[in-house]
């Protein structure tokens, strides 16, 4: 696979918190579920494979070995809801609650600069 992220997993994205790390995922999932909204598969798919390649960066965090489970548990959500969406009645209440989640990480790593 490609890396999109060049700079990052160049080193940078090790020097990050978990919060930073999370809310720059979160950033991604976000571009992914409205580019998923608005049908654009083109731009979804790009934003799709930048937000994998940022859980994957975090998961070789050794520093986070310990939080695997969640951050593994969150990837797989994000994957099943935006590749097999029709699993679930409930979508949007779903998306909504997926990018709650990651938008705290970027308000607590914002107040903590």
């Amino acid at each position: 696979m490609q890396i999109i992220h060049k700079e990052l997993a160049s080193g940078r994205w090790f020097t990050m918190t978990l919060a930073e790390q999370l809310a720059n995922i979160g950033s991604e999932v976000y571009r992914s579920i409205n580019w998923f909204r608005k049908n654009d598969k083109e731009r979804f798919q790009k934003a799709f494979e930048r937000a994998l390649e940022l859980f994957d960066l975090t998961l070789d965090d050794e520093r986070w070995k310990m939080r695997t489970k969640e951050i593994t548990r969150s990837r797989e959500l994000f994957c099943s809801l935006l590749t097999a969406s029709e699993l679930y009645p409930d979508l949007e209440l779903q998306f909504d609650s997926m990018n709650r989640y990651f938008l705290q990480f970027g308000i607590y790593a914002n107040m903590n600069k």
